[in-house]
């Protein structure tokens, strides 16, 4: 009996083990998928780029440049919703004067494509290459990522060059989460979509600016303390009293980066890369 009980009782784990594991995107990411255009939204001088990426996918931006000796700002979103759904962020940026990019990710929006750790790097790095093409200096291009953005954003800032670095709610890795979560499985063993940010904050050179409530019970805060314990100075890390995840929405945030991104833009008001 007892025998038989176990072999049921290790059946089943297994049975939950494979599901998790077919499941897990699911669980991960939670996009929308209305595509709404910026106009619709009320922004005024944006345009809705459709743009290729490396291996095949069509990814949608929405842009408007920069008033002169102003930053871009590229921004990644965090793992629900699509850019639609951060129009009041798009209009704050873009009314300090700031150029502004938005990528709706593979998967998200009228984005093409199934959604991958390893093809939102293609995307973010997809954006990069549009605003270079753009005629944006590396030197005047900012990034702001929000929760899953900020590996997004970690990750680019480890390969290209960047004036500055904001996070909202950053992590050591998904997959740190995650453990935690599900410490009853094999999690470090069978996620496909780590985003390991700790590997890469290391070779981030940009001046940094993190982001994160004590409250938060999605991304706790001990993830974005041990990642600014990591990061290469000059750094500064923003504690919001009582903040839960959706601090990263809360106006006093967005003021405060957009103090940053322009103290460290300064310095290269007016270089435009003509290479």
């Amino acid at each position: 009996m007892l025998k038989s009980v176990l072999i049921v009782a290790v059946l089943a784990y297994a049975a939950i083990v494979g599901f998790m594991y077919l499941q897990q995107r699911s669980l991960q990411y939670h996009p929308a998928h209305k595509g709404t255009p910026p106009q619709a939204m009320g922004l005024s001088g944006v345009t809705e780029e459709r743009v290729k990426t490396p291996d095949g996918e069509t990814i949608v931006l929405w842009y408007v440049p920069a008033q002169p000796d102003r930053p871009t700002v590229l921004f990644f979103h965090g793992n629900a919703g699509e850019i639609a759904d951060r129009t009041e962020r798009f209009a704050f940026l873009q009314a300090q004067g700031f150029g502004v990019l938005f990528v709706s990710y593979r998967g998200y929006g009228a984005s093409t494509g199934t959604i991958s750790e390893q093809g939102l790097i293609a995307d973010a790095l997809t954006a990069y290459d549009f605003l270079i093409a753009k005629g944006v200096s590396p030197q005047q291009i900012v990034l702001l990522g929000e929760s899953l953005g900020t590996g997004v954003a970690v990750q680019l800032a480890a390969r290209k060059p960047v004036a500055a670095v904001a996070l909202e709610a950053p992590y050591t890795a998904t997959v740190d989460i995650a453990s935690e979560i599900y410490w009853w499985l094999p999690v470090r063993l069978l996620m496909k979509d780590q985003f390991r940010s700790r590997d890469y904050i290391g070779q981030v050179k940009a001046p940094l600016l993190i982001h994160h409530g004590d409250a938060d019970t999605i991304v706790p805060v001990a993830q974005g303390r041990a990642l600014f314990a990591m990061a290469n100075e000059p750094k500064e890390l923003v504690i919001i009293p009582g903040g839960t995840h959706d601090a990263v929405f809360d106006r006093g945030v967005w003021e405060r980066e957009a103090d940053f991104f322009r103290a460290n833009t300064k310095a290269f008001s007016g270089q435009v890369d003509t290479g």
